[in-house]
């Protein structure tokens, strides 16, 4: 089983982006954890970050056919980005939304998602736990599916 774990913009300023918020993880050291966590689950695992719509867009489109499944913190894309919704619309992708912090107790403008009813599931707010969190329903939901 493969599963593509995506991330928007940025997300590689984490640990010192507004720490409060985020934590104090890096992204290099959440990368590092969900690799493990994947072998743990017996599934590979890619990863990729981009601050770029377009390049987002490029990823999910190339996902057709080469990963089961996608574990997706679209970041800031997730509230504005229609492109990113007809992306994975247009591939069909099962894929679980994470977020670091719970966007529903944040300004308003981000208690919506764009992609949400899209998902397979939503984990939001458990800092980079979430990442392990989605990753592991997302397989379990996966397996299910396929008699796995």
């Amino acid at each position: 089983m493969h599963i593509a774990v995506l991330n928007g913009p940025n997300l590689n300023l984490l640990g010192e982006r507004e720490p409060e918020l985020y934590g104090r993880a890096t992204l290099a050291e959440i990368e590092a954890a969900t690799r493990e966590w994947a072998r743990a689950l017996g599934v590979q695992c890619s990863w990729t970050q981009t601050n770029h719509e377009g390049e987002l867009v490029d990823v999910i489109q190339g996902l057709r056919g080469k990963a089961d499944g996608a574990v997706i913190n679209a970041a800031a894309f997730t509230h504005t980005s229609l492109a990113v919704r007809d992306a994975l619309l247009a591939v069909r992708l099962p894929f679980v939304e994470v977020h670091l912090s719970n966007i529903f107790a944040r300004e308003p403008e981000r208690r919506r998602s764009l992609l949400a009813d899209l998902a397979v599931g939503v984990v939001t707010g458990f800092g980079a736990e979430s990442y392990r969190l989605g990753l592991e329903g997302l397989v379990g939901y996966l397996a299910s599916r396929h008699g796995r």
